[in-house]
């Protein structure tokens, strides 16, 4: 049986000069308590008493003082949603178990009292408060948030109001019970009652028998409206604290979700990793606060757009933006936020003036279906690191409360701080890289300088003592002495070059000279300096393969020349002689070309293709080499190579499968040069 009308509505349309107002459950408690203890007090009374409580657990809580109600009373009706065993029934006093899915009695709380000499109603129905059931949701088990839940009613004595809620209770009653019409009919003759369809379909009778009852008014005792004054005032004061509670609950567990994340990548020995902190962030955030769509994104003052990574969206009606780009530098709200520091909300964007000003925002609103929105900088020390934003998507706007903004706002000053550490961790761990390279190439500078130099030295001074103390050598002799004297000193005075070739350039005192120049006019350079240097016996072929109408590149022609011999070097000195070495090139895009030097050499181990370029790196160790130099040709190719804005890099196959070294330069912009130069050539 469906009964959608509310008993508090009835009062309000037959006496719409009352007003309500709003009680906490432990207050109509007490005012029921007070209620019933005027019945239990009263010598020789046989009241009227209805009382609705709602479900069957809250009457069961109260039971025993209706058993000793009924001995003072034959009229007394309890109604109550069953939950177990309430049912109607005809004992000691009339239960009436009323739909608990289709009754409004449900959602509402009444008691009224009717004796000859006084009369009493409270008549109320239940509030809907998101904010309670939140706490209710975030609160540990040992707190009862019950007493807390909010009604709206009226509490009177005034005889009118107390008769026709009694008369709607009382029909209510006969829906469920019809056979107790004849008790029912008595209780209204005993009481005065008439039927509240008759008093509704006669304005004057209302009336007249309003102004006869009002002069029978009983002031309530002042003393229960002082307590139930205080208890409400305790009761919000309760509610406060449970919020406030329940919202430092939740920004612990999400600052420890936080400082898990950071804990996971410090136990683990590995850097820290803003993203996967944003990545936790973003997901307990959503879940914490009511939003449609959560997102938080790294963002500096400068940026033009940010790039979506991290979202949470509560349902799969609300649509993704992971990947997608939010512009920034032409966002009215962003340059807000950057302004004023501080968070920006957006109540309604069908009717925000900023929103309806900037084309840009209006298209975001309406691709993303952002009803309100709401948008806190992530500061630190001043400097924006990122932004948390919120959408309520859907036809309805919605308002954050405080608690919610001073979550967000909290969880993004820590998540600033966090932010700030994590790359302080990311630093270090870099710094600390950069410094066991730095002992690396110490000891290889130690090992390899007292190698590359204390050998010829060693040489040099054996080569020279003998001719000095040997006047009587053949000629032969003397010229083998002084030709390995001689290849010594090269060698010394190569390696001391290249030590200062490698620190100018590291250190930006190289002055490029930079040019249009045909690539084949380089190559041909560098291998006439290769074949200058080594014996034609001990060369393995060299192949040339550029393809006609190559571009010009735009390089300091000298120093490309070096880059390609030292490639050549280096290859001739990993493959044997019946080997093969190739360099070709290509374009690499419309802005590079590319040219690769390949070998059919003892090629390179997979994990060794990058520290390969690493200065005074040696395959074999410093102290047992057998193709020699000093490790510093690839370090110097790349420091080369990155100033002019390309790359280098090298691929293998792995061990005695040969090796390819490839770099790209810069094309030249000046296309009628390089006509001019295709032509005449």
């Amino acid at each position: 049986m469906s009964i959608k009308t509310s008993v508090v509505s009835e009062l309000l349309q037959a006496l719409p000069q009352l007003r309500t107002q709003i009680y906490f459950k432990s207050s109509l408690t007490a005012l029921s308590h007070a209620m019933e203890d005027q019945v239990l007090a009263a010598m020789t009374e046989n009241p009227l008493l209805i009382a609705s409580f709602q479900r069957e657990s809250f009457y069961r809580q109260e039971a025993n003082r209706y058993h000793r109600l009924a001995q003072k009373s034959n009229q007394v009706y309890v109604l109550a949603a069953a939950e177990t065993d309430f049912s109607n029934a005809s004992e000691e006093y009339e239960t009436v178990a009323f739909d608990p899915y289709q009754d409004a009695l449900r959602h509402e709380w009444h008691l009224v009292v009717i004796s000859q000499h006084y009369t009493t109603c409270l008549v109320c129905r239940e509030r809907q408060n998101p904010a309670l059931e939140l706490y209710s949701a975030e609160l540990p088990v040992s707190f009862d948030i019950d007493p807390a839940r909010q009604f709206e009613g009226i509490w009177t004595s005034d005889r009118e109001a107390s008769h026709i809620a009694a008369d709607i209770l009382l029909q209510r009653i006969l829906t469920y019970r019809p056979e107790l019409r004849t008790k029912i009919n008595q209780a209204q003759r005993d009481f005065g009652l008439l039927r509240f369809s008759s008093r509704a379909s006669s304005t004057s009778t209302r009336k007249v028998v309003g102004k006869q009852r009002s002069s029978q008014r009983v002031d309530s005792d002042p003393f229960v409206q002082r307590l139930v004054t205080y208890l409400q005032a305790s009761q919000y004061k309760l509610l406060k604290a449970y919020g406030s509670i329940a919202l430092q609950e939740r920004k612990e567990r999400l600052v420890n979700s936080i400082t898990a994340a950071i804990r996971r990548g410090s136990d683990s020995g590995q850097p820290l990793h803003p993203q996967e902190i944003l990545k936790v962030a973003v997901q307990q955030l959503g879940k914490a606060v009511y939003a449609s769509r959560c997102l938080i994104y790294r963002a500096q003052s400068t940026d033009a757009t940010a790039t979506i990574s991290h979202e949470f969206v509560s349902s799969a009606e609300v649509s993704s933006l992971i990947g997608k780009k939010l512009p920034l530098r032409q966002n009215p709200l962003f340059q807000e936020v950057l302004q004023q520091q501080e968070r920006v909300y957006v109540a309604d964007t069908h009717s925000d003036e900023r929103i309806g000003t900037s084309q840009v925002l209006s298209t975001v609103v309406e691709q993303w279906a952002i009803r309100s929105w709401l948008m806190v900088p992530i500061f630190y020390q001043g400097k924006l690191l990122g932004i948390i934003e919120l959408h309520h998507c859907g036809e309805t706007t919605y308002q954050w409360q405080k608690d919610d903004t001073a979550l967000v706002e909290a969880i993004a000053t820590q998540i600033g701080a966090t932010l700030i550490q994590a790359e302080a961790y990311a630093n270090l761990e870099d710094l600390n890289q950069q410094l066991e390279a730095l002992d690396r190439t110490r000891s290889n500078l130690i090992a390899i300088t007292g190698h590359e130099l204390r050998t010829p030295l060693s040489t040099i001074q054996v080569c020279l003592e003998s001719l000095a103390s040997e006047p009587d050598m053949p000629l032969e002799l003397q010229q083998v002495m002084l030709n390995t004297a001689l290849a010594d000193s090269e060698r010394m005075r190569k390696l001391i070059q290249d030590f200062l070739t490698l620190s100018n350039l590291e250190s930006g005192r190289i002055q490029w000279h930079l040019e249009s120049l045909p690539l084949e006019e380089c190559i041909s350079l560098a291998i006439s300096r290769t074949r200058t240097r080594t014996s034609a016996e001990d060369l393995p072929e060299i192949v040339i393969q550029i393809p006609q109408e190559l571009p010009l590149v735009r390089v300091d022609g000298d120093w490309l020349v070096e880059v390609i011999s030292k490639l050549l070097d280096n290859a001739c000195k990993f493959t044997p002689t019946d080997g093969q070495i190739m360099i070709a090139a290509r374009c690499n895009g419309s802005q590079m070309l590319e040219v690769i030097v390949a070998d059919t050499g003892r090629g390179i181990e997979p994990n060794r293709l990058e520290v390969v370029f690493d200065r005074f790196y040696q395959e074999e160790g410093a102290l047992r080499r057998t193709a020699g130099g000093t490790g510093l040709g690839l370090a110097i190719c790349r420091q080369i190579v990155n100033s002019w804005g390309g790359q280098i890099w090298a691929e293998s196959a792995g061990k005695d499968r040969g090796s390819q070294f490839h770099f790209t330069v810069p094309i030249s912009e000046n296309r009628h040069e390089q006509m001019s130069l295709v032509t005449s050539g």
